[in-house]
């Protein structure tokens, strides 16, 4: 799963990294504890690539409250695109969800949970495949709820030691592809997502201070002393 992570881009290096023409966004908070229902920015394309700030945790069109965004924060790439929540986003509502990195709790044989920056290997930008929906509510500012959800899959070796799970990827190449809301065909949809290659991402232990979502800073995404020994069976959370 992604269940945390740290976005702190500024508005313009996202403009320029995802050829973005309109900017729906505004100024961008650095983040480095993202938690469920924050504000994140996210990037999909209706007529042109536009850049926004949506809630994580996604809201069907069908939802009668916004509090069910709370448990939709994760897609599996496996069953997304059947899954009542995220079928019709699957089709129709592709988006990328921009991150530096994201966290994973290891547990350790002594019954600790440690944490993980997980990460781009060359400290580029993490481009995280996502679903976005539109909910109208006379409740809502303006009376919409843009949210979005972040499509997992089966980890690679070089993260599946610490989780089981790991956020989709879209490779740069793909972006147009993924972001076209003309192309609906379940799997053709599927085959522009595949797992990050062996070697491109990087991780290290960090404070246990991620697990409280009130603290925000760079310090919680920088190297920590391990706090105990892995379990080797890290803990499955999906």
């Amino acid at each position: 799963m992604c269940g945390r992570y740290a976005s702190t881009r500024g508005r313009q290096e996202l403009i320029d990294f995802f050829g973005v023409d309109v900017d729906e966004a505004g100024e961008l908070e650095p983040d480095f504890n993202v938690a469920p229902t924050k504000p994140v920015p996210v990037v999909l394309t209706r007529d042109v690539r536009e850049l926004h700030v949506a809630r994580w945790g996604l809201v069907p069109f069908w939802a009668k409250e916004a509090s069910i965004g709370a448990r939709m924060i994760n897609a599996r790439v496996e069953t997304a695109h059947e899954k009542p929540a995220f079928r019709r986003s699957f089709a129709l509502h592709r988006c990328l969800v921009p991150a530096d990195g994201y966290y994973e709790w290891e547990t350790t044989e002594d019954g600790v949970k440690q944490p993980h920056f997980i990460r781009p290997a060359d400290g580029s930008v993490l481009p995280m495949a996502g679903l976005y929906a539109v909910w109208r509510s006379p409740d809502a500012p303006g009376g919409q709820l843009l949210s979005c959800t972040v499509i997992t899959t089966e980890a690679t070796d070089d993260v599946g030691r610490i989780h089981d799970r790991m956020p989709m990827l879209v490779e740069p190449q793909r972006f147009a592809a993924w972001l076209d809301p003309a192309l609906t065909h379940p799997d053709e949809v599927r085959s522009l997502l595949v797992p990050a290659a062996q070697g491109h991402l990087e991780s290290h232990p960090v404070s246990t201070a991620v697990n409280k979502v009130t603290n925000n800073g760079p310090e919680l995404v920088k190297p920590a002393p391990q706090v105990g020994i892995p379990s080797p069976d890290p803990l499955t959370l999906f």
